[in-house]
């Protein structure tokens, strides 16, 4: 009789520990957690996620903090996954076979350093290139490929640490760096982003979403509507690097102080930062940051993109200085256009919208009225905050 009841309590408890199982694979962006489970440099990866009482969706990784997955409902109560990626941590940590940035949660310096060089005070600091003889998002080891020790605070809120040794990648200080994803209940994807440091350095950390609100990656993305709350742009050289202006919209195709298509600009081989870039890849100077304060209006919008196919409307809320508005020029060209994505898809050009809150690229080596200081000093506390909003128009 014991023998009976301990198999039929055995059984019970195993169909319940596969149930529990199952039902934590049964994520609504249909990944599978176990993809990214993992051991990189020593440490365990994993996928954690979010949930609110919508039934709106994030899967975030702690390897590079990246997003993996944000499922808003469209205007017909449908989810969609209106992001880009991989299906496991493999291809993430693939820098070679499967390069990206995606959801990434960028560090220490987001964007591009001319020279792979920069100087404080009477001390130049040699960094590693990684984007011909400029560094970018870091250098070739930047955060985003290292893996955050995660601490899921609750069922919407997930906290990511990383200490930087003082000489990663040739940045000075070492840096203790902690990154918050909290989801609201009024779909509000809520980024902050903490550091300090044992010696000044310079420091600007940004997330690396790739947004295609059309929720369909196989198809290019340029019917989404841009509007960027910015009278002006920082023009960048053939190797994206600015040139020191500050450029104003009027006349151009990067005015989007009214939201328009991206089909309406991003071929617009006439105008030459566009051509340079096959599309867009620059910062822009917003209006919601006070220079004379130094500090920026996250109540206000600083951007917007929409997909009038789903009629999802995403609104950016930050107090940085600038945005950087990347149009995805490099998916779907040379051997990109055969790597398989999350689902299995191959991603287009022009698929998706990047938008970045960020000091300006390249501000370490920039200087003068309207190039907000990237550095950061022993002592103080660096404070970055970005709101993505969903909703539907």
């Amino acid at each position: 009789m014991k023998t009976a009841l301990l198999g039929v309590a055995t059984a019970a408890l195993l169909a319940s520990c596969c149930c529990k199982k199952d039902a934590k694979a049964e994520l609504a962006s249909g990944l599978n957690p176990a993809d990214f489970e993992s051991t990189i440099d020593g440490k365990q990866t994993a996928l954690y996620t979010l949930r609110n009482a919508n039934g709106m969706e994030v899967d975030i990784t702690n390897f590079g903090g990246r997003v993996v997955s944000i499922m808003v409902p469209d205007r017909d109560g449908n989810l969609k996954d209106v992001v880009l990626g991989y299906d496991n941590v493999a291809q993430y940590a693939d820098s070679e076979n499967s390069p990206s940035d995606y959801g990434a949660s960028i560090g220490r310096y987001a964007n591009r350093i001319s020279k792979h060089s920069f100087t404080i005070g009477e001390e130049t600091y040699e960094l590693v290139a990684n984007d011909g003889d400029n560094c970018l998002h870091g250098g070739p080891t930047g955060w985003q490929y290292q893996v955050y020790d995660a601490e899921q605070v609750d069922d919407q809120t997930i906290r990511l640490t990383i200490v930087s040794p003082d000489g990663d990648n040739g940045f000075p200080g070492e840096v203790t760096a902690i990154t918050t994803y909290r989801l609201t209940d009024d779909n509000v994807l809520d980024i902050t982003w903490e550091a300090t440091t044992t010696k000044e350095t310079v420091i600007n950390q940004t997330n690396h979403c790739y947004f295609n609100l059309n929720g369909d990656p196989s198809r290019v993305g340029t019917n989404m509507e841009l509007y960027v709350n910015a009278d002006c742009f920082t023009p960048s050289d053939i190797y994206y690097i600015p040139t020191g202006e500050l450029q104003a919209v009027d006349g151009t195709p990067f005015d989007f102080r009214q939201p328009k298509a991206l089909a309406e600009v991003v071929n617009d081989t006439t105008f030459e930062q566009i051509k340079n870039a096959t599309g867009v890849d620059h910062n822009f100077c917003l209006n919601t940051y006070d220079h004379s304060t130094g500090k920026g209006d996250d109540t206000q919008v600083a951007a917007s993109l929409y997909s009038p196919e789903t009629g999802i409307l995403l609104e950016v809320f930050t107090n940085e200085p600038g945005i950087q508005v990347y149009t995805g020029n490099f998916q779907g060209v040379g051997r990109d256009a055969d790597i398989l994505r999350k689902h299995g898809i191959k991603y287009p050009k022009h698929v998706s919208v990047c938008l970045e809150s960020q000091k300006y690229p390249d501000s370490p080596n920039k200087a003068g009225e309207g190039w907000p200081s990237a550095n950061l000093k022993p002592g103080e506390k660096y404070f970055s905050h970005c709101a993505y909003k969903f909703s539907i128009r």
